[in-house]
């Protein structure tokens, strides 16, 4: 750093070429190191964190440059900094949130998440606030993307429950396809005529995927008898006199809208082959 005992011109000479020298190892660590690594989220958390350090060490040597006394110097910051702190409490309070979010990861970039009433996909996790790209919405139904954005400070994080619908362990959600059909349907036919269906398409997928899921919650408390490798049928008594046949099945939460449009003709297709089986709601009795 810049001696106290030099002059203003050679202090600044000297701050400058610290500050070349620093965005320089910035440059060269983000090219050179972290353009290397493969995970987007990580790299781009890492770039944020050097972004971040590096900031503070250039006001460290502008400081130093500044003041040749460093008490004056820290003692004006801290000044500064108390009433900067009290003029905008929930920038701060977005930027601990920030340090928060980084580490207990309740979301990163690319995550699927919900938050309050947002629902979308992390594409920024700024130092105040973030951003996701949102899906469904006011004005479609689905998994579709709107087209719209949304921001929100991170200080949201701290007082919202959040859903992570896509976090590292196990990036599945379990999802339903439901049909009403009548009291004097062939329930045996339409479960087998699902499962079949359905395990032709997701089968040996799913039983990857649910051994996953096993194998995470024999690390917990959690009853794990109920969990089924392949794709299972349940029926229940629907409130205006059907039964809704339901098959369910594990899918990434990216594919669940275009797996239920793949899978809904053939499931239709298939169970109409024996209308005196599967009867379904027709005319005023829809």
């Amino acid at each position: 750093l810049p001696q106290p005992g030099a002059g203003i011109t050679e202090r600044f000479l000297r701050g400058g070429a610290l500050i070349v020298i620093m965005l320089t190892i910035a440059r060269a660590t983000s090219v050179y190191a972290l353009a290397r690594i493969e995970d987007a989220s990580t790299r781009f958390t890492l770039q944020r964190v050097m972004h971040l350090a590096v900031v503070l060490i250039i006001a460290v040597i502008v400081v130093s440059t500044i003041f040749v006394n460093w008490y004056a110097g820290l003692a004006a910051l801290g000044i500064g900094s108390i009433i900067i702190g009290l003029a905008v409490q929930p920038p701060m309070k977005s930027f601990i949130a920030w340090i928060y979010i980084l580490v207990r990861q309740p979301y990163r970039v690319g995550d699927r998440i919900k938050i309050g009433d947002a629902t979308g996909d992390v594409i920024d996790v700024g130092y105040l606030d973030t951003t996701l790209w949102e899906f469904g919405g006011q004005y479609i139904s689905g998994d579709h993307p709107s087209g719209r954005i949304i921001k929100f400070p991170n200080e949201k994080v701290l007082d919202e429950l959040v859903y992570n619908y896509s976090w590292p362990l196990f990036p599945y959600i379990w999802n339903e396809i439901k049909f009403q059909i009548a009291y004097q349907s062939d329930l045996k036919f339409v479960a087998e005529t699902m499962q079949q269906i359905v395990e032709k398409e997701l089968g040996e997928e799913m039983m990857e995927r649910v051994e996953v899921f096993r194998d995470l919650l024999a690390r917990t408390p959690v009853d794990e008898l109920e969990v089924r490798s392949r794709p299972r049928v349940i029926f229940r008594v629907d409130e205006v006199t059907w039964i809704d046949a339901i098959v369910r099945y594990l899918v990434s939460p990216r594919e669940a809208g275009s797996i239920k449009t793949r899978l809904i003709p053939k499931l239709l297709a298939a169970l109409n082959t024996q209308p005196d089986k599967v009867m379904f709601p027709a005319g005023a009795n829809r």
